[in-house]
């Protein structure tokens, strides 16, 4: 997670210094931390339904096992 606010502060202020607009990297700034917010919804969703699917597997002979 640290890395994660660490990115998304850094690449903003990276983009002011090269010139872009405030606007420019306030928009950039949120649509990173909009994109970082959806990866770890799905990551933690992931690992839950591994956990469950360790604890009780599924007996149905038609769901496929990866």
């Amino acid at each position: 997670m640290r890395w994660a606010v660490f990115c998304c502060a850094l690449v903003p202020v990276v983009l002011v210094v090269y010139g872009s607009s405030l606007g420019g990297a306030a928009g950039a700034a949120l649509g990173l931390a909009a994109v970082t917010a959806a990866c770890r919804v799905l990551l933690r969703r992931s690992e839950n339904g591994l956990r469950a699917e360790r604890v009780s597997p599924r007996t149905d002979p038609g769901h496929p096992r990866s």
